[in-house]
């Protein structure tokens, strides 16, 4: 599909979500679409498996309603859509069918409680199967009883049948193989939520451009990975922004404390069709119960929280993620805990990269304990690099990445790159052009000094600098004052008093003519 039509589609997405729009705030109609478009993408893709394997018996899936074998048809179809899906849906479940008997004769006809039935059906077809976990409770924000949605049960009916008409028209190009149109525009509708959603939106959404440079940070020198990992995985854009990084992703693993959040990350996956078996997405906080601490991976990226708040408990203290440093980040600031528990899940041939804070490049106390830890005695620090303010949804901070590796080729140096100063304003947000992005990569990739930019610094610098990575003690972006010429000056100001007194003689002839006293 060409980028015109990839336009289009996004274009027409956004618009049916301005049908919910003016009814309820922006979560809860995020919320509602994008399960809807979910939805609609799962009976598509269910329908035309189902027809590839009924395809010997010369009938369509829709046919299968009316057939004398009906039972034995469906419960085939069943057993091998679970394995290659995850998932089932009969012919009268599938979105079409109900999109269109809820519009019949072009009157609305009630179906909130068969759409309602239909949703919970697809949760319960994975019951005891291999995709369970991955499928459950995947639509239980979409409450179609909420008045939220309309004061009466007619209300309701005819929003949310105005919606699936509207999306049903929608060609999804599933056919189309060598595209992922739909997965790109369901980002894109999540980032339009972001944008709108203010300090909200750092909870579920990474932008675009910040992903880009984490991804193409963790994939240098590799084509294809064998696992990729984010704590904080929010709505999962950049385990997929990694995906576009390389030829091949063999697994995806990611951990999300907001149940909403790990909903639609889930979708997000499936609808970037990463297979069922491909992922593992768990919903838990990850300091406190990190769910694949026994695993180590290939690539980790992550935007944490910034700054957010932690137990700390003293029992941390013997976990092995922690244990090694004597200290742990303070109950205020999880930035470190979070850097320590990503370093310990990291493979030997791996690479992390995280935003956090810039605080976390001089705070003292416990962080400055941990951050000298992770280089004079881990030495698994490999870069700094500086972004500018402002390009994050919901704050305005300056932020940075850190780069860390268990095994390093540059292991006498860190290198430090200052991007703050190279970014395009766009509206309120400040931006990452492609070519600010590039010119990140080529940096960390050539590690050269680079005047007012980049910066290889010596393990023996940091140390005189008491481990302190605040970027301008090792980028000089000092700008030299042009000169004062004061002969120059002392001509401009005779100037400036002789228009003075040309503007005095004037005033004081038009005072003349009136009859009034001068104002000097």
């Amino acid at each position: 599909m060409s980028t015109d039509k990839k336009q289009q589609l996004e274009q027409q997405l956004w618009k049916i979500a301005d049908t919910l729009r003016g009814k309820m705030d922006a979560d809860d109609f995020r919320d509602y679409i994008l399960g809807f478009i979910f939805y609609k993408y799962l009976s598509e893709k269910m329908n035309t498996y189902a027809n590839t394997i009924l395809k010997p018996d010369k009938i369509t899936y829709e046919e299968v309603e009316k057939h004398k074998d009906k039972k034995e048809l469906l419960a085939a179809v069943k057993e091998e859509a679970l394995d290659k899906l995850g998932y089932f849906l009969k012919p009268s479940e599938l979105f079409g069918e109900l999109a269109r008997r809820g519009n019949a004769e072009g009157k609305s006809k009630f179906i909130l409680d068969d759409l309602s039935k239909v949703l919970t059906a697809i949760e319960q077809s994975t019951m005891g199967s291999e995709s369970e976990e991955d499928f459950g409770n995947l639509f239980e924000d979409l409450d179609l009883t909420s008045s939220k949605l309309g004061k009466t049960e007619t209300d309701k009916n005819e929003l949310i049948v105005k919606v699936l008409s509207h999306l049903n028209e929608i060609d999804f190009d599933l056919k189309n193989t060598e595209s992922d149109v739909l997965g790109d525009a369901y980002e894109y509708l999540i980032g339009k939520f972001a944008s709108g959603a203010g300090k909200k939106a750092g909870e579920f959404y990474t932008p675009q451009q910040v992903s880009s440079v984490l991804a193409r940070l963790v994939t240098v020198g590799k084509t294809k990975l064998k696992s990729v990992y984010d704590p904080t995985c929010g709505s999962g854009s950049l385990l997929l922004r990694v995906a576009k990084e390389v030829k091949e992703v063999s697994a995806f693993y990611g951990q999300e404390s907001n149940p909403t959040t790990y909903n639609l990350c889930r979708m997000n996956m499936i609808m970037h069709d990463v297979h069922y078996k491909k992922f593992d997405i768990k919903n838990e906080d990850t300091l406190e119960r990190p769910q694949h601490i026994d695993q180590r991976f290939e690539a980790i990226v992550a935007n944490p929280p910034f700054s957010a708040e932690w137990s700390a408990s003293p029992l941390f203290m013997s976990d092995d993620r922690y244990a090694p440093y004597g200290r742990l980040a303070p109950k205020g600031t999880a930035d470190f805990a979070f850097v320590q528990h990503m370093i310990h899940q990291l493979a030997d041939n791996g690479t992390m990269a995280c935003v956090l804070p810039h605080g976390v490049l001089f705070r003292g106390g416990a962080e400055g304990h941990i951050r000298e830890y992770l280089i004079k005695d881990k030495n698994q620090l490999d870069a700094v690099i500086g972004l500018p303010a402002n390009i994050f949804y919901g704050t305005s901070i300056p932020t940075c990445i850190l780069v860390l590796k268990k095994k390093r080729e540059h292991s006498g140096n860190v290198l430090f790159i200052d991007a703050s100063q190279h970014f395009e304003k766009v509206k309120t947000q400040n931006v990452l052009r492609p070519d600010d992005i590039t010119k990140i990569i080529t940096a960390y990739k050539t590690r050269t000094n680079e005047d007012k930019y980049s910066h290889v610094a010596l393990l023996s610098e940091i140390a005189e600098n008491d481990y302190n990575l605040n970027i301008p003690r090792y980028v000089d972006t000092f700008e030299e004052e042009e000169a004062v010429n004061l002969k120059t000056v002392s001509m401009q100001l005779k100037n400036i008093e002789k228009e003075i007194q040309t503007t005095d003689a004037t005033i004081a002839a038009y005072c003349k003519e009136l009859g009034i006293d001068t104002p000097f």
